[in-house]
């Protein structure tokens, strides 16, 4: 029986599509290609081979310690997160219809790949290595699509804040403009970021629609069309692929980490999602209220609400993460409750149609996150979840019904609850969750180990 990467490389029309890429090259003069894939903290990793060598690479990929899903880094113990260095190394395929020229470097182009334990491996060789985030999400997306007909499209809200470089060309943490949410003046000294952003992302696909500077110092939001899960992930990737070059090229630093500030609003990054059979809008009412989600979408609201501790342990991954949910004065989530237009609950139905997952923030790994709201909201349509009644009052202010259940404040408690959830945890099968486990137990550990200013501030003058 073929392996999975047999199968991969002889897909029909694969040749094809592979010599279509090779004319392209040879027309632009691309002398360059970066293979890339993803890592378990949403990081670009791979490697760069010289254009001619195109059609080898299709047929038989790089190969990389398994380790790199992990970024290769070690635990506070000096081991590596999730592979010894005993382990075998990993194939990487090129997915061709990825192919991209670089637009700020025309002789390069990128490709992302999908990831396969080795050939000669003594179990499953040539199988999907299961730490292959960007992989999973494919295959977790098609299971759900043959078995509900429905498919997941996702538009983000990618809050980041460009940040000022110090004279060594370090990055400050000081904001290149003043924390005025909307305000135009505050948005056009940005502005010439902001074009080379815009020309870049045309240039790689990203449909771009909207912007608008938010309520932090050098923050901005700029949005692209929402599209299939798949893609939307890759274009968010893309786009802080994007962001970093462009920061490189004008001095500044685009800052993804989720609360840099105190006293502000953090990197937030809500995921607008909704369930399409063909081109038909599942989520949409199917009553005579026209803000009620149809049937469907409750049941798939409910699925998100049963699991939203689980859950948050892979929207909001980083131990700073959770600095954004205990300042709730800038309408962070807090309780495990739903409302029509109500910016102080977790999910939000933000139109007809389209609900508004706020429990997530700009360091988000989306293949991973998408996966998991994939595989909760099939849970609670195979279930018939309830979610409950819409909670129309002020959530922080409220001590009775559903905003009296708060979700995880900090990592240690959003693994636990990761731990005792199958259905968020089947987002990430295999290695995948042995590595996100090991990786971020180890990130709260080192934390919880860590003595910080505030420490010093608080106790060092304590007795007598």
């Amino acid at each position: 029986m073929p392996t999975d990467l047999e199968n991969f490389v002889n897909q029909d029309g694969r040749d094809e599509a592979v010599r279509q890429v090779r004319r392209q090259i040879d027309e632009k003069g691309v002398t360059y290609i970066y293979y890339q894939f993803v890592s378990v903290t949403g990081r670009i990793m791979g490697k760069g081979v010289p254009a001619e060598h195109w059609e080898r690479m299709t047929e038989k990929g790089f190969q990389l310690v398994y380790g790199s899903t992990a970024n290769l880094f070690i635990d506070r113990k000096g081991d590596y997160i999730g592979y010894g260095p005993d382990a075998w190394e990993l194939v990487g395929l090129p997915d061709v219809e990825t192919f991209q020229i670089l637009p700020w470097d025309p002789q390069t182009a990128r490709v992302f790949c999908t990831l396969f334990r080795g050939r000669e491996e003594e179990q499953d060789p040539g199988a999907y290595l299961t730490s292959d985030c960007r992989g999973n999400l494919a295959r977790i997306h098609a299971e759900f699509e043959r078995e509900t007909g429905m498919h997941l499209r996702v538009g983000t809200e990618p809050e980041m804040m460009w940040l000022k470089l110090n004279p060594d060309g370090t990055p400050s943490v000081e904001g290149k403009t003043k924390p005025f949410c909307y305000h135009i003046d505050q948005f056009a000294e940005l502005q010439p970021l902001i074009h080379r952003v815009l020309e870049y992302c045309k240039a790689m696909g990203l449909d771009m629609i909207q912007g608008d500077h938010e309520d932090a110092p050098g923050q901005l939001e700029l949005n692209w069309q929402f599209d299939r899960a798949e893609q939307t992930a890759d274009r968010l990737t893309t786009y802080r692929q994007i962001c970093k070059q462009v920061g490189r090229e004008m001095g500044a630093f685009p800052c993804f980490m989720p609360k840099p500030f105190m006293g502000v609003s953090a990197n937030s990054c809500h995921h607008n999602i909704s369930l399409w059979q063909g081109d038909t809008n599942m989520f949409l009412p199917d009553t005579d209220n026209p803000r009620m989600p149809g049937k469907i979408g409750l049941s798939a609201l409910g699925g998100i609400l049963e699991h939203l501790d689980a859950l948050v342990c892979v929207t909001a991954p980083t131990v700073n993460s959770y600095r954004r949910l205990w300042d709730t004065g800038f309408w962070a989530p807090v309780y495990a409750n739903w409302g029509f237009q109500n910016r102080t609950t977790t999910v939000r139905v933000s139109a007809p149609g389209r609900f508004e997952y706020k429990a997530t923030d700009s360091s988000v790994n989306p293949y991973l996150s998408f996966a998991a709201l994939i595989q909760a909201m099939g849970d609670g349509i195979a279930r018939n979840i309830d979610p409950g009644p819409p909670e129309n009052r002020n959530s922080y202010e409220v001590s009775t019904g559903q905003a009296t259940h708060k979700i995880p404040m900090n990592l240690g408690d959003a693994l636990a609850a990761l731990e005792r959830d199958q259905v968020v945890r089947s987002a990430l099968p295999g290695e995948m969750y042995t590595i996100f486990e090991h990786y971020k137990r180890d990130e709260w550990e080192r934390f919880c180990a860590t003595v910080t200013e505030w420490d010093i501030n608080e106790y060092l003058d304590i007795l007598p």
